[in-house]
């Protein structure tokens, strides 16, 4: 691929493209921490390949910050592109000059009209001794339950209403502070903080595992969104 095709693609992106390649910060920001230190996350701007890189994570992997320029292997992917229109090609594995091994996976971005603004670069550093790679994904052994954050997998939603639920009315009992006359209460304001009534099932199954109407859900819910308005106005 000519450098003609390659001018091609880098034009003046639109304010549209800019708005589109800052959303992926934190994209970026939200893989690094996921994954570690030993994890670099890069975003990059078509508009300038001289200074391509607009955001970066854990930039000590390789030594670049913000201003610093595409690499060659990132050309190689954007000529890939333009030949073969595939914006996920396969991981593949690099060298940094100080000799670590990194595994890298690097995806192209669109903007207005599906035209390519740029691309999201992931380096996660094979070199870094297994042990500390490991020890990321290890939950700290003093982890306090209540430190510990729940979440629901199921590709059915009265299943995560009916676990959401459990684990509500586990919370509210655990919690000595609760009385048998605001159980009820307690169990709703902690689903209603989860989200749960943004489900339409909610309010029904919720109300008849608590043996209350849906009235008195939704009393509770007006009672909290008054309570939390009252919060935000001081």
């Amino acid at each position: 691929m000519n450098a003609h095709a390659i001018n091609s693609l880098i034009k003046s992106l639109s304010e549209s493209d800019h708005v589109a390649l800052r959303n992926y910060f934190h994209v970026a920001d939200t893989i690094a921490d996921l994954i570690g230190p030993h994890c670099e996350v890069v975003v990059h701007s078509f508009a300038s390949l001289d200074n391509s890189v607009v955001k970066i994570a854990n930039g000590h992997l390789t030594g670049r910050s913000v201003g610093s320029p595409i690499t060659d292997l990132g050309l190689k992917v954007m000529r890939d592109y333009l030949e073969s229109g595939d914006t996920t090609p396969s991981a593949y594995y690099t060298k940094t000059a100080d000799g670590r091994q990194l595994k890298s996976s690097t995806t192209i971005l669109l903007g207005e009209n599906g035209r390519a603004i740029g691309m999201l670069c992931v380096n996660i550093n094979l070199s870094a001794p297994f042990s500390e790679i490991v020890q990321t994904f290890i939950a700290p052994q003093q982890l306090r339950p209540s430190e510990a954050t729940n979440e629901t997998f199921s590709a059915n939603v009265s299943d995560v209403i009916d676990q959401a639920l459990a684990l509500a009315v586990q919370d509210a009992e655990a919690n000595p502070a609760v009385s048998q006359k605001t159980r009820n209460k307690e169990i709703t304001r902690l689903l209603y903080e989860r989200g749960i009534f943004e489900f339409k099932e909610a309010t029904l199954l919720v109300a008849e595992h608590l043996g209350i109407t849906r009235h008195a859900i939704y009393k509770y819910i007006r009672e909290f969104k008054a309570h939390q308005k009252t919060g935000e106005n001081q």
